[in-house]
């Protein structure tokens, strides 16, 4: 016998692609797309999500850390893999060994890929970041012309793409932004008029995709709108995309009780009639944060049900006296639709003071994960 856990994430594949395809009208056919699967797919999957997307003509993929790309390469993925949060002198052999391109922003990176590069079977290509105003990773503009020439000394490397990242994400504050692309463009020119070629050039993530076309350049890197969410209210010009993730659970215990009946740690919540609670198989140690402790909602039978009491570490309490038809093994959706309503990570951000990134992050290995095409379970 099969069991499940009465908690999982299901994760719509059909979704997924429609929104690459989306992406792609967007930028036109000639823009190459570099899918952004780090923090396991933002907690979709990294190998599903990463299969799904080979078949939709896209550059490669963008992860963090070292680690992801060998679990893509160990998965048979064969595209360029770009490795966007650096790496450790340790990790030098494994990037190469697994044929991984990292992104370079220091010139003691190079000296690790020195060690290596003469071994390798074939060039060593490297991106190099500029700190336009992130201020976090990335060569300053007074650095670049040095490190250039360092690398050209450096036999067997080869420097295949140029980029940046943006401060803001949702790219509100558009002169910072503009002044960021001002930046990265001068630094461009100057590489050029040292006689250096730069195949790639890509600034663009989901912000700029949807709203700064002077930033798409050669390729484009689209991370969250992946997933079926937007970093800023959309436009009419902005790209239809569909959540893909939908987090459900069931019913495990409904319990009657009466007025004045306190529940859950703390005794933070005290019912004030005759309440019917019921009992959920899921808490903070699979993503649903504490904070929903006395404010959270779910959706039962179609409508809204809040939260009581405190998020435990594997359950919670919700109060469905309002739904009288409600069954032990109900579903019940944390982020999803049912019916008519809707409850997903964008307005579960909103709520919570934070971005849809972190809600969708959050949900735990715990979790299972049910891939589906469309409606149908795969």
């Amino acid at each position: 016998m099969t069991l499940r856990h009465p908690t999982v994430a299901e994760i719509d594949l059909t979704a997924f692609r429609q929104n690459l395809r989306q992406i792609r009208r967007r930028v036109g056919p000639h823009r190459a797309l570099l899918a952004v699967v780090k923090a396991n797919a933002y907690g979709h999957g990294i190998i599903p999500i990463a299969q799904a997307a080979r078949t939709e003509n896209i550059r490669g993929f963008g992860i963090a850390f070292v680690q992801e790309g060998i679990q893509l390469r160990q998965a048979g993925i064969t595209l360029p893999i770009l490795v966007m949060a650096g790496f450790l002198p340790e990790e030098t052999e494994g990037l190469l060994e697994y044929d991984l391109t990292p992104v370079v922003s220091h010139p003691d990176q190079l000296e690790s890929l020195r060690h290596y590069v003469g071994e390798a079977s074939r060039p060593v290509r490297i991106h190099l970041k500029i700190d336009t105003g992130m201020g976090r990773l990335g060569l300053r503009e007074e650095e670049v012309a040095a490190f250039i020439r360092l690398a050209q000394r450096v036999k067997g490397i080869e420097i295949e793409g140029l980029m940046s990242h943006f401060a803001d994400d949702d790219l509100a504050d558009h002169p910072a932004a503009e002044a960021q692309l001002d930046h990265f463009e001068r630094v461009r020119r100057a590489i050029e008029a040292m006689g250096v070629k730069i195949p790639w050039s890509h600034m663009a993530n989901t912000a700029a995709i949807v709203g700064l076309e002077r930033a798409w350049f050669d390729m484009v890197r689209p991370g969250i709108m992946l997933y079926g969410y937007l970093p800023s209210q959309p436009s009419e010009t902005t790209p239809s995309v569909k959540p893909v993730m939908t987090l459900k659970t069931r019913i495990i215990h409904l319990k009657r009780v009466p007025s004045g009946t306190a529940v859950s740690y703390g005794r933070t919540f005290t019912t004030r009639r005759e309440s019917l609670i019921a009992v959920l198989p899921i808490g903070y140690a699979d993503g649903y944060s504490r904070a929903w402790s006395n404010r959270g909602q779910v959706l039962i039978g179609g409508r809204r049900a809040p939260v009581i009491g405190r998020v435990c570490m594997d359950m919670i309490l919700v109060d469905v006296t309002e739904l009288p038809a409600v069954r032990l093994g109900d579903e019940a959706v944390l982020i999803g639709s049912q019916g008519s309503q809707t409850l997903w990570a964008d307005e579960l951000a909103r709520q919570l003071g934070t971005i849809p990134y972190e809600i969708l992050c959050a949900v735990s290995q715990r979790v299972p994960r049910l891939y589906r095409e469309g409606d149908a379970p795969s």
